[in-house]
């Protein structure tokens, strides 16, 4: 079976049920997979995702190291891109 990469790059993935990751990702027709990802446990913004987006992790932001997740392309609510350079390893 082929299975044909529709996007891929470094973003915050914002999951149904609450969950927020952010790492290197690629989408396919069924799954969303990350890896080398974080979760998103606390923002730690005063100006939400967009401020995460653009600037990266605040002092308050925690972060939870992940093993690779395979996310249903049906519960994917959003892909923010931003830089992999604003995010610690």
């Amino acid at each position: 079976m082929l299975v044909t990469v529709v996007r891929a790059g470094y973003g915050i993935i914002v999951v149904d049920q609450g969950f927020v990751y952010v790492g290197e990702f690629e989408v396919d027709d069924k799954f969303c997979h990350l890896t080398r990802a974080k979760n998103i446990r606390v923002w730690g913004t005063k100006r939400g995702l967009g401020q995460l987006s653009l600037e990266g992790p605040t002092q308050t932001t925690i972060l939870d190291a992940i093993a690779d997740v395979h996310i249903p392309i049906g519960r994917v609510l959003h892909v923010i891109d931003t830089e992999r350079t604003k995010w610690p390893a």
